[in-house]
This record gives structure tokens, sequence and C-alpha cells, in this order.
């Protein structure tokens, strides 16, 4: 219990500390300001589903169904802290990776093409998304996958958490300089926010897929490097508000 109420803070706090400086950073506050209520509807509605309902999703029908699935397998893996957490941060992380070039391919770009409507980097619009875009998503299988099969999932619950303040973090515009000892630090492994920019630039396709580590894209040659931030973000696809929605084909 105690993890997951760390966890849920990790998570809680960084979405509010973002949100806090995009209020008090001149740009970051403009970029609300020009956002539309059909902008505020998406994001706010993703927010929900992803923050609040895809959790008690988690806890209750998914859980439910690996209870009936795996009547004797729950709480059979005894694997400590740190493996747990590697699982959760680096190996799911690679799942990710493929699971999102996925969503890019043409069988399911049409139901993943609405979080690539977001204009400008905002956390707000982290989560913009068809309302079932995240049933195609692994994090809400594996995830409560290997929480019912680990003795003790403290460690998977950490890179979960982790992993989610992160990606909160990659849709900000709060980008660490070039020029700081910070960047020589994060830059050669860590998915930053500049480098997510590039994914959802207009300009250029087909590259940085990853959520935690650079390494999966540098692998597989799907990686684009620039310390900068694109000077053109999003896409414009001709869906009303209920396509984007529910229904995102046309």
């Amino acid at each position: 219990m105690e993890i997951q109420s760390f966890a849920q803070l990790l998570i809680f706090s960084t979405f509010i500390g973002l949100v806090g400086w995009t209020i008090t950073n001149q740009v970051g506050l403009t970029q609300l300001k020009i956002k539309t209520r059909e902008d505020w509807l998406l994001d706010s509605t993703g927010l929900t589903i992803q923050g609040i309902l895809i959790p008690l999703l988690q806890a209750t029908l998914v859980y439910s169904l690996y209870q009936y699935l795996l009547p004797v397998q729950q709480g059979s893996l005894k694997i400590s802290l740190v493996p747990t957490f590697i699982i959760s941060f680096v190996i799911v992380d690679y799942l990710y990776y493929w699971n999102h070039r996925l969503l890019h391919t043409k069988l399911l770009w049409k139901v993943h093409q609405v979080h690539h409507t977001v204009t400008q980097m905002d956390v707000l619009g982290t989560s913009r998304n068809t309302l079932w875009t995240s049933l195609l998503i692994i994090y809400l299988w594996i995830h409560t996958l290997f929480i019912f099969l680990l003795a003790d999932p403290t460690g998977y619950l950490l890179g979960v958490s982790l992993t989610s303040a992160l990606d909160l973090w990659r849709h900000s515009r709060l980008i660490i300089p070039g020029n700081s000892r910070l960047y020589q630090l994060l830059s050669s492994w860590l998915i930053l926010p500049q480098d997510h920019a590039w994914h959802h630039c207009s300009e250029i396709h087909n590259y940085n897929y990853g959520a935690n580590l650079k390494i999966w894209d540098k692998l597989h040659r799907t990686y684009y490097e620039s310390e900068n931030l694109p000077s053109i973000i999003g896409i414009t696809i001709s869906l009303n508000l209920f396509q984007k929605l529910l229904f995102p084909f046309s």
C-alpha cells in the first residue's frame, strides 16, 4: 500500500509541477490561452481516462481476468526489487517501443492519429487519444499481469510510476538546455522532451518511438537527434469531435 501511494504521489506531483511550470512560463501560458475548446475537451478527457479509468480497469476487470485465466499463478514470481524494476523500466519499455511502432502502421494509425493532433508540446496533451486507444497499448495488460504474478511488485511499481512521470515530462516544453551538464548526463540514454517533440513533428516521420530509453530507437535506426525543438508540431485531420473521441475513421 505504501509503494502504491508513493507511485501515485510521484505521478501526481510531476503532473502538478509541470502544469505549474507551464502557467508561470510565458510561452507555456500563451499556449494554454490559444487552446481551443475542442483541445481542452480532448485533453481533459484523455487525462481522465488515463489517470482514473484505466487504473480502475486494471485493478478490477483486467486483474479479475488474470485470476480467472491463471488461478494458481498469482504471486508465483519471487523476484527481488532491482530485477523487477528492470523488467518494468527496461524490458517493458522495449515492448512498448514495438507497440508504438505498430500504432504507426497503416493498420492502426487511424486509432493513434488523434494523439498527433497536438500542435504544441503540452503536458495536458500527454493522453490525448481516442477514448478506447488505451485498450491497444500494452501497459494496460502487461502491468496488470506482472502485478498479478509478482510476489512483491514493489520494484515493478516503481518502474511504472517513473515511466509515467517521464511520459508527462516528455510531452512538456520543459527542455534541458543542450549546454548543461544535466543534458550531457541524460541525453545519451534517456528520451528527452526535445526527442519526443521530433516524434510529433509534421516534417519528420517515423522516428523516436521510445518511451524511456533511446537504445531501442538507436538499435533499430529510428532515432532522430536534435538539441532543439522542431518549428512545426502536429498534424491536421478532417475529423469532427465525435470521431476524434470515439470513431477516428473517415
